[in-house]
């Protein structure tokens, strides 16, 4: 799968791991993560953008807590629709932008967001587009966080494989993004595994 129809995929998709089905599901074990993570390390007025937001459930959760300067990506168009339905008073409060990060990172100055993160998002990037990381590190002044799959499951990621597919339907590219970020000049502060994810929190020096 090349780059194009890997956005391609994510832009157009239903059904399992759609906007409507993360919705359903609603805020999780790595929303309450993400809320604790925020509470030690980000101040209570930061600038927050979520990548690859979707639906929103964890931006909610965040918005629950008093958060409110929010900014959304998602590929998929259907993801704010779904967001409207589900959570009225984050769209009521926050920015959301339809396109892939690729296109839309470059765009931002430099030290916009006091914190970006993402969650089961940066696992998809194509290999071809991993210059999208040096664009992240550029557009946080302060805290990057990750929570992704880095082959946490006894199926994915195993025997120095880098990429497996989920469903045999999308790639999942397994990747250690302390050593992706700390090449980019971040310090990692936390390095929390779970079960599904390993949750991580650097600093931009």
């Amino acid at each position: 799968m090349d780059a194009d129809d890997n956005h391609r995929g994510w832009a157009e998709r239903s059904g399992d791991f759609s906007p409507e089905y993360y919705a359903q599901i609603g805020p999780n074990e790595v929303s309450e993560t993400l809320a604790t993570v925020f509470e030690h390390y980000a101040a209570e007025d930061a600038s927050i953008l979520e990548l690859g937001c979707s639906s929103g459930r964890h931006l909610a959760h965040l918005h629950d807590r008093g958060y409110e300067d929010i900014t959304g990506i998602d590929i998929n168009d259907d993801s704010f629709q779904v967001m409207a339905e589900y959570f009225p008073e984050l769209v009521d409060t926050g920015t959301f932008l339809t396109g892939a990060i690729e296109d839309l990172l470059p765009d931002f100055p430099d030290d916009k967001f006091d914190v970006i993160y993402s969650v089961e998002t940066l696992q998809h990037v194509h290999p071809d587009d991993t210059w999208v990381f040096e664009e992240i590190a550029r557009v946080s002044s302060d805290l990057v966080i990750t929570a992704e799959n880095e082959g946490n499951g006894p199926t994915r990621g195993r025997a120095g494989s880098e990429v497996s597919y989920v469903n045999d339907d999308f790639p999942l590219y397994h990747r250690n993004w302390k050593d992706e970020f700390s090449e980019l000049g971040l310090a990692q502060l936390l390095c929390e595994p779970g079960k599904r994810d390993t949750v991580r929190v650097f600093r931009v020096l």
